[in-house]
């Protein structure tokens, strides 16, 4: 996939559906993107880059398009694919997945949560298919953390909202860069009357 010669939003479209792999030890998970948001760099004010900001704990975001930024935000771990060149600090956060093998050790990771509260949310996935922060700075495929655009599958539609947990921003609060399977069901925060099968969600 190329992260470096497309805008993050296309970028962050075209994930959804890409079959994500984490490979551990014992077990490999997976499962398919879902649900991703949009980081445009140093003008986006609720980018962890706003401003050109440049501390040890973000320099991951500066590095070449393909590179894995891992952060904690509320004691959970959230993973960033960077987009764009090196410099040029934009991403994309994947948000949800639709789990695909490792299930039984995914709903012991997470505690004996099971169905969508799987995976519904960025720290969830992280949790679920046991994702550490060890992979900061590292490449995609390069390592234990690996994304398959071959066998993956695509939206019958894509819905576009504002991102989530992006209040007091300006314009960017409500810019829609959040990006969204229709109708699937592990999207973070999605309504039940809104929500369909699984594979109804796929051509």
């Amino acid at each position: 996939m190329d992260f470096i010669n497309r805008s993050t939003e296309e970028i962050a479209t075209d994930l959804l559906g890409v079959r994500i792999i984490h490979e551990t030890k014992d077990i490999t998970y997976t499962g398919y993107i879902v649900e991703t948001e949009a980081y445009i760099g140093k003008h986006d004010q609720a980018a962890h880059s706003f401003n050109g900001k440049h501390t040890k704990s973000v320099q991951s975001l500066y590095r070449e398009g393909g590179t894995i930024y891992a952060h904690s935000m509320h004691k959970q771990l959230l993973i960033n694919f960077v987009t764009q060149v090196e410099g040029e600090p934009q991403g994309v956060l994947i948000r949800a997945i639709e789990p695909e093998y490792g299930i039984e050790q995914m709903e012991i990771n997470r505690n004996g949560r099971t169905s969508i509260e799987l995976t519904n949310g960025p720290g969830k996935f992280t949790q679920a298919m046991n994702i550490s922060k060890s992979l900061d700075g590292t490449k995609l495929n390069a390592g234990r953390l690996k994304i398959d655009t071959t066998n993956r599958k695509f939206p019958k539609s894509v819905d576009l909202s504002a991102r989530i947990g992006v209040p007091n921003k300006g314009e960017w609060t409500d810019k829609p860069l959040r990006f969204t399977v229709a109708g699937h069901p592990y999207i973070s925060k999605a309504r039940k009357r809104d929500s369909i099968p699984c594979k109804d969600t796929w051509k």
